[in-house]
């Protein structure tokens, strides 16, 4: 069992920036592939970005791809989203899994060990 911690977000205004973090308890999150995702109001969760378990090789969702950077150091059990020239349409809940069966890193239900969310609002 994997606990997800996440933490880092607040209110920022649109061109800022904010780095969020994914703290793993229990096993070692560095058996996995790690996810962001996130989820706007009145919409469904959505792919951010993934990073494979030795932090090697990364994807993103275009919406995001050159804003925003997946990392992980997994001596400390910890992924983190660094997301940069933020936008309004930023705004969500965001939250880290780890990706427990192999597929698609897009697919959400390829994940599991979903944190409880940090929420992320841009202000224009």
């Amino acid at each position: 069992q994997v606990h997800m911690v996440e933490s880092g977000g607040g209110l920022v205004q649109a061109g800022g920036s904010l780095r969020l973090s994914c703290a793993a308890s229990g096993r070692t999150s560095s058996s996995y592939a790690m996810g962001w995702f996130r989820q706007a109001p009145g919409k469904e969760r959505e792919f951010v970005a993934a990073i494979s378990r030795s932090g090697g090789s990364t994807y993103y969702a275009d919406s995001v791809k050159g804003r925003f950077t997946i990392s992980r150091d997994n001596a400390k059990n910890t992924v983190y989203l660094q997301m940069n020239s933020l936008k309004p349409e930023d705004t969500a809940v965001y939250y880290c899994a780890a990706q427990l069966y192999s597929g698609s890193y897009y697919q959400q239900n390829r994940y599991g060990y979903w944190g409880q969310g940090t929420q992320v609002t841009v202000s224009s």
